[in-house]
């Protein structure tokens, strides 16, 4: 199915040279002279590679063949990270450049959406918010307790910044969008 400039916007998910890409960035643009146009920013999901991309009246570009599954991380065993479908129990792997940013936010056990093109894993998808241990964080002093941040490793490894009053043992939610805390899990 073919999808028009009028059509486009944030999120949507489109295929242009038999890449599926991701719409990161979306602006309309109508100068005072000429016809409007949309310039996009496109994440690909094959490489994770942002473009710029410019559509005009009348382009079009495809709907790709996506299909997500929801998959359980099971480990990195050094060259690949594993995943088991939870029907089937078949394992699959993804390189970790195919995974990108997402490793930082899944841990062993964890349920994370598989993203499929064409039947071939191409990424995965980690749950919007995730509650996580924080394992190393410095410590706290008398006085740290006006607002600031401090850096914290949680037990993914990522690395975020939470407020001084927490702790390392404590657990806390974050969005794996924005790599933001969220709040204290009690």
């Amino acid at each position: 199915m073919a999808i028009s400039m009028s059509e486009l916007k944030k999120g949507l998910k489109i295929q242009l040279d038999g890449i599926p890409y991701k719409i990161t960035e979306y602006q309309h643009v109508k100068p005072g002279k000429g016809a409007a146009f949309v310039r996009c920013k496109i994440k690909s999901f094959l490489n994770g590679k942002v473009i710029e991309k410019t559509f005009h009246a009348g382009d079009k570009c495809e709907t790709p063949n996506l299909e997500q599954k929801n998959m359980q991380y099971l480990y990195d065993d050094g060259e690949m990270l594993q995943f088991m479908d939870t029907q089937n129990y078949e394992q699959i792997g993804l390189t970790h450049d195919q995974v990108g940013d997402a490793q930082n936010w899944i841990i062993d056990g964890m349920s994370v959406d598989m993203m499929f093109f064409n039947e071939k894993p191409i990424t995965v998808e980690p749950p919007m918010t995730v509650e996580l241990k924080i394992i190393d964080t410095p410590p706290n002093f008398k006085g740290d307790s006006q607002g600031g941040k401090k850096p914290a490793t949680l037990e993914s490894g990522a690395v975020v910044q939470i407020p001084f009053h927490l702790v390392e043992g404590d657990v806390i939610k974050c969005d794996t969008r924005t790599g933001e805390y969220l709040e204290k899990v009690k």
